[in-house]
């Protein structure tokens, strides 16, 4: 493919991330983040402190019910023009339940003796991570990638072959990680090193990254093909293989407890835009909060 249609493609898929915007307008932060991600949300309306101007805080709350959101996450922030300076997770208030999270689930029962095949770990896996995949894709406005994903998410959990699967999440990898303009986009953003990860509980693809946004993404799509590649397997998944979408199950800690826990060090001094991307990049699952395994359960 030669340079003028390499520039060719970059522009139109410029223009079906922002609605046929040039998202290189206006005075963008965060080497031009679009401020789109974020339409329909108070903002300050007045210079940023970084130009010497006295700004007042605006307190905005994020969740629990937004679209392409980590059902029941509340995230409160404190701004001084459209830069995050304080944010807080607000703990979810839980009932106990003993059904284990939907995408933990055979992960949790593989590691509680039950014999889960590997090739229906893999499925679960590779939905789960399609699903964070298709949030991700639609904060960041790229509505095309958002459908294309959950139609293969949808697919892995209609029981789609390996050969099959591969099939629909080859073009959706292939196009992610060639993606200048998602690159630009996201890198940069929600800097987690792997040593302070590992620190704070982090496991999984957050810890495998060792990166940003754009580095948890990429962690994701090369999950997503090699789980894809696997569904048709029907050796037993070993107790120590027992690894959810987020991280170790059971672990010291939830998985997800462990990212909300180093959500807030990752937004704080943000761009108000890039703060549902971040969120998009760890995608926590709160149902895992709920989760009180209770005696006998591997026999049941």
């Amino acid at each position: 493919m030669g340079q003028h249609s390499h520039h060719d493609h970059d522009e139109h898929e410029r223009h079906e991330m922002h609605g046929g915007h040039d998202i290189h307008g206006g005075d963008h932060g965060h080497h031009g983040h679009a401020m789109g991600v974020v339409d329909g949300l108070p903002m300050a309306d007045r210079a940023d402190d970084r130009d010497g101007l006295r700004l007042d805080r605006l307190h905005v709350p994020l969740g629990p019910a937004l679209a392409d959101w980590p059902a029941g996450l509340v995230l409160r922030l404190a701004l001084q023009g459209d830069v995050v300076q304080e944010a807080t997770v607000e703990r979810p208030a839980v009932l106990p339940s003993p059904q284990p999270p939907f995408w933990d689930e055979p992960f949790l029962l593989a590691g509680a003796g039950r014999r889960i095949r590997q090739g229906d770990a893999a499925r679960r896996l590779c939905a789960a991570h399609l699903d964070s995949l298709g949030r991700f894709f639609a904060v960041a406005g790229w509505g095309d990638m958002t459908s294309r994903t959950r139609h293969a998410r949808d697919r892995a959990l209609a029981g789609a072959t390996a050969a099959e699967l591969s099939a629909a999440v080859r073009p959706v990898i292939r196009r992610a990680e060639r993606s200048r303009t998602l690159r630009w986009l996201t890198s940069g953003l929600g800097l987690l090193p792997a040593d302070h990860a590992r620190h704070r509980g982090v496991t999984g693809p957050a810890l495998a990254a060792d990166g940003d946004a754009h580095g948890r993404m990429l962690v994701w799509l090369d999950a997503v093909g090699r789980s894809a590649a696997a569904v048709d397997r029907s050796e037993t998944l070993e107790q120590g293989e027992a690894v959810g979408p987020r991280g170790s199950v059971p672990g010291a800690v939830t998985p997800s407890r462990a990212l909300l826990d180093v959500l807030p060090g990752l937004i704080e001094g943000a761009e108000f835009a890039c703060a549902r991307i971040i969120v998009a990049s760890l995608d926590p699952d709160l149902d895992e909060f709920e989760y009180a395994p209770v005696a006998g359960m591997a026999h049941g």
